[in-house]
């Protein structure tokens, strides 16, 4: 990657909410049942936020998490970025709420909606900043509470969606180590496909639209499936490219967890054994920005990486989004500067 210093992941965190909802409470609410569920997506539960909770709230806990294990605190932190559709409010950024909770006076802060593909957008922005020594130290958490804007009357979207958060303490890292290559790319052609219609400015909030279920998660299934199959691929090929790497050279694949058989898609185009993708979406569901730095921290706990593996974590979401990159996997810190 350009820039006067390599980048990497120092460290993460995670959290997702205690309330558990199975298929087979889903089973009481819509006309579905665990087999169909199972069978069409491969998850078998969600984590649900309590009504009292926020985004920021998942995310303080992501983050306070991630800054221990780097060894950071708050006060050091020089940029912010949350990664979410659903903040806590439209505006001041929900980054700038987290910011607060923490203490991190001089963080700068914002907030970035790319849906699902949130989290490897946030990544590719903060690293540029400490690649060319603007900043040291960057936060970035993927966070959703999409309980809030989901319909569980819907049972085309309400078995999909989860609460959680994942962050992400970026920094400096030895020369060679760190992210290799990014990819990100839109197609705005395909935005209702997966979208929010109302809430904004061209579908401010109103009785018409509450009546009408135009805050809630709306989703043409097929199509976003179709979608997700051909750019995870596409997108895992171009960071393989942009890097000089192989598929045979893939140690972990962290892909964002839709459904399962866009991850069985990737597999088999790859060539990979189940060990070395990483996969949590039974337990979760679709957490959007959140999904990927949640199972890139799990396969962290389970001993999964070791210095200079080649990882590579790919996503796609609404807008339409999607993005992937490979970095070889060190959280050493580079020396030099003041921590």
């Amino acid at each position: 990657m350009k820039g006067t210093r390599s980048v990497g992941i120092l460290a993460t965190g995670s959290y997702t909410p205690e309330r558990v909802l199975t298929n087979f409470d889903l089973e009481k609410m819509v006309e579905t049942s665990d087999e169909w569920i199972v069978s069409r997506t491969g998850i078998r539960e969600r984590r649900i936020c309590g009504p009292e909770q926020a985004s920021s709230d998942l995310a303080l806990e992501a983050a306070k998490k991630a800054l221990a294990k780097a060894n950071i605190s708050p006060e050091q932190l020089d940029m912010i970025i949350v990664a979410t559709v659903t903040p806590d409010t439209m505006f001041p950024s929900t980054a700038c709420i987290l910011q607060e909770k923490l203490g991190a006076k001089k963080a700068a802060a914002l907030d970035v909606s790319a849906a699902c593909t949130g989290f490897l957008y946030g990544i590719a922005t903060g690293s540029q900043f400490i690649a060319n020594g603007l900043y040291r130290y960057i936060l970035v958490v993927g966070v959703e509470t999409l309980s809030k804007i989901t319909n569980y009357k819907d049972r085309n979207t309400c078995v999909l969606f989860g609460d959680g958060a994942g962050a992400a303490v970026l920094g400096p890292v030895k020369d060679g180590l760190g992210f290799q290559a990014f990819e990100l790319g839109a197609d705005g052609s395909g935005g209702a496909l997966l979208s929010q219609p109302a809430g904004g400015s061209r579908i401010p909030a109103s009785a018409e639209s509450i009546e009408n279920n135009l805050h809630y998660i709306s989703m043409a299934g097929g199509e976003v499936f179709k979608f997700a199959v051909r750019v995870m691929n596409s997108a895992t090929e171009a960071v393989l490219e942009k890097s000089g790497a192989s598929k045979e050279d893939i140690d972990l694949l962290v892909p964002h967890q839709a459904n399962k058989r866009i991850i069985d898609s990737a597999i088999q185009r790859f060539g990979l054994s189940e060990d070395k993708v990483a996969i949590n979406l039974d337990r979760y569901g679709n957490m959007s920005s959140a999904s990927i730095p949640v199972a890139l921290d799990e396969a962290i706990q389970e001993g999964r990486l070791k210095e200079g593996d080649n990882v590579i974590l790919v996503g796609f979401g609404g807008g339409l989004t999607w993005g992937a990159t490979l970095l070889k996997w060190s959280t050493q810190e580079a020396e030099g500067g003041e921590k």
